[in-house]
């Protein structure tokens, strides 16, 4: 029966209109989130033919699936280890939170694993591998940095034989440009 009941929540779903704010598409500032329309004249609020539909209890998915996943499982937010425990397997899918950080959701997911909860929101072995990844290149550059360090030494000792270099090089253009000075000068006399 909650299957039939999802199949017709997925009919009542394609032919339900998008409800968006009207004159939207004519105004740039309005946005498409719904506002009932408070108009005297408004055609939309008198459900003039040929407007935009206005939502109604009619729109209304069946009591029985409301909330529920396309899947059919009840939709439970996962914060912690803690809130996995509470799961009923089955009956319940896994979403885990936004909030929550790398290394405390590659635990959630391995304990979902484990304990074969469904979990709604991505796939687990790719999104486990995705995040052992990252791991492992901050462990990588934590360890570069510390190499930088010890090569911090013979950087600085390379800027200022440049510098020397710099230096060198310009009191030659010093000298040569007094050359030609000298050089244009005795043309003239």
């Amino acid at each position: 029966m909650n299957q039939t009941l999802l199949e017709l929540r997925n009919k009542i779903k394609d032919k339900k209109p998008d409800f968006i704010r009207q004159d939207n598409p004519k105004r740039m500032k309005l946005n498409y989130k719904w506002r009932k329309p408070k108009g005297i004249h408004s055609k939309i609020r008198h459900h003039f033919k040929g407007r935009r539909k206005m939502p109604s209890p009619g729109y209304k998915s069946p009591i029985e699936v409301r909330g529920l996943h396309s899947s059919g499982l009840k939709i439970v937010r996962v914060f912690s280890l803690g809130g996995i425990s509470k799961i009923k397997n089955g009956a319940e899918g896994m979403v885990i939170s936004r909030s929550v950080g790398s290394k405390k959701r590659l635990e959630l997911l391995k304990k979902a694993k484990e304990l074969n909860i469904t979990i709604l929101n991505l796939n687990v072995d790719e999104h486990i591998k995705r995040i052992e990844h990252m791991i492992s290149l901050k462990k990588s550059k934590t360890s570069k940095e510390a190499k930088k360090d010890s090569k911090e030494k013979p950087k600085e000792e390379a800027k200022e034989k440049k510098e020397e270099k710099q230096d060198a090089s310009g009191e030659a253009k010093k000298e040569a440009e007094k050359k030609e000075k000298d050089r244009l000068l005795t043309k003239r006399v």
